[in-house]
């Protein structure tokens, strides 16, 4: 992890279980050069965890509310923090 790095928390509301979103965001990030995961959550939200250069996160965080995402998102809680432990890839939970 660089010096600048940091970490997106992104809590996406709306139909985006069962529609490929967590395979879309997993190619978004990895183009981004992000590393994090994408997870389905029990009450139907996705939980998006990415981590790397502000800027790219800044750029997921606008493609996941952008509205060309598979699915419907109604809206997103985005919470930033420090990197809180090294994350390989990104992956789909």
């Amino acid at each position: 992890m660089g010096e600048s790095d940091i970490r997106l928390t992104a809590w996406v509301h709306g139909h985006v279980q069962g529609v490929g979103f967590r395979w879309w965001t997993r190619s978004r990030a990895l183009e981004l050069g992000l590393t994090g995961y994408a997870a389905n959550k029990p009450d139907g939200r996705v939980q998006v965890v990415a981590q790397g250069p502000r800027e790219a996160c800044e750029r997921l965080l606008a493609l996941l509310t952008g509205g060309d995402t598979p699915g419907h998102v109604d809206k997103v809680i985005s919470d930033w923090s420090e990197p809180s432990d090294a994350l390989s890839g990104f992956t789909e939970r």
